[in-house]
């Protein structure tokens, strides 16, 4: 049932934070949240602008979770309406340089890592589950689907150099669209694989995923493969628009009539016979066509991803910019799922159910996780003291939840 807010609709001469007991702000900004959605998705501007109006008195950028939250939302409502005018949106949206952008984004992530769980946690599994599945391989080829992130292939290079039979001939190729991000890797892990004293080979892919094809990857016979997939995959779920309009797929289908893009990619990896497939993904449903259903989904998943870094703020853990800085590297996933349609929504987070039934169909077959990689995962999330992580088993793979809400899910599958 769509929340009645009519009557409320007239801006009030007063400070209406002011006016509401937390709780009852809290409430008033959902109701509104929600109304304003509405309004977005069904055209009607005037209202839309009239509701974002009163979320702007009741929320605020550093105010408690829920108002940082409604602050976001609004900005991607907000910035879904200024898109049907593309001129006021460019020029409202002017970026700086790429490597301004990129600096940003490195020092987010790298606060992100170290103050949750939640990468170090799938991290701990990757390379626990991979470094054990290849341990006896002379010569290992990994393909990074986008992640580019030092901190894991560091620590993976560390760990295949102490095998069984002393450092592997590791060959890395890293797909991502941003060069500067695929130079300084490169840069790390060569330094870091001469230390080791590990024969080594960097393949550096500057392509957008959807864009990769075989031939780039230069897969060569005898060497053991793997493919890790970092929030990654679900990008290429935009494709699907296009195909799933006019062509759907039951859960029974047969794999060579499923024709959409993230079957045919998956059809591709299966081809290259790997002997490992990692992934991890938003432990959410934000791939609906209807506006309203995302964000209503939106607005629980990322409640919970707020009401964490609350806690981990409130206990002083974070600093007021570093805070900001992780809420806007979140903020941009939800303007992305709010504000875009069609191949600009491109963060299109579904759950590992979903996953799971493109990846059987694909020829896959889910593989247990070893249960050292759980056990280092699990120690990792009580080092963080008793403050709300959990982790979940769930075939196929585990779940990091905060409290009872799933928040990241990480699998491994073969053939």
């Amino acid at each position: 049932m769509k929340p009645d807010v009519t009557l409320s609709l007239t801006p009030p001469s007063t400070n209406l934070a002011n006016s509401f007991k937390p709780e009852e702000n809290g409430v008033k900004l959902i109701q509104l949240l929600l109304t304003c959605a509405n309004h977005a998705s069904s055209g009607d501007l005037n209202r839309a602008d009239t509701c974002l109006h009163r979320i702007s008195q009741l929320a605020s950028a550093n105010g408690d979770s829920i108002q940082r939250l409604a602050a976001r939302f609004a900005s991607a409502l907000a910035n879904r309406i200024v898109r049907r005018w593309p001129g006021v949106y460019k020029a409202l949206n002017h970026s700086g340089s790429m490597s301004t952008n990129l600096g940003w984004a490195r020092l987010a992530h790298s606060k992100f890592y170290k103050s949750f769980p939640y990468m170090a946690f799938a991290y701990a599994v990757f390379s626990q589950t991979l470094v054990q599945s290849m341990s006896w391989d002379p010569v290992i080829h990994i393909i990074d689907m986008g992640s580019g992130d030092p901190q894991l292939w560091v620590s993976i290079l560390e760990k295949l150099a102490q095998g069984p039979i002393g450092p592997p001939q590791v060959k890395i190729t890293c797909v991502s669209d941003n060069k500067i991000l695929l130079e300084d890797l490169g840069i790390t892990l060569c330094k870091e694989a001469k230390v080791l004293d590990m024969p080594f080979r960097y393949n550096p892919l500057n392509v957008k995923l959807m864009d990769l094809t075989q031939d780039m990857l230069d897969v060569r016979h005898g060497e053991a493969l793997a493919f890790v997939s970092i929030l990654n995959l679900h990008v290429l779920l935009a494709e699907d628009d296009r195909v799933d309009k006019h062509f759907r797929v039951n859960e029974n289908s047969n794999p060579i009539t499923e024709n959409n893009k993230m079957a045919q990619f998956l059809r591709m990896l299966r081809s290259m016979s790997p002997k490992l497939v990692l992934i991890v993904e938003q432990e959410s449903d934000h791939n609906s066509t209807r506006l309203v259903d995302r964000f209503v989904e939106g607005l629980h998943y990322y409640s919970a991803v707020f009401d964490s870094i609350d806690t981990t703020f409130t206990r002083g853990e974070l600093s007021d910019e570093e805070r900001i800085k992780i809420e806007d590297m979140v903020g941009k996933e939800i303007s992305n799922i709010v504000a875009c349609e069609g191949l600009e929504r491109v963060e299109r987070h579904e759950r590992i159910k979903k996953w799971a039934g493109r990846f059987l169909r694909a020829g896959f077959k889910p593989v247990n996780l070893w249960f050292e990689a759980m056990e280092e995962a699990k120690l990792i999330i009580e080092s963080c003291g008793p403050v709300g992580y959990k982790v979940v088993t769930h075939r196929p793979g585990l779940m990091i939840c905060w409290h009872d809400r799933p928040i990241f899910s990480v699998s491994a599958w073969i053939i």
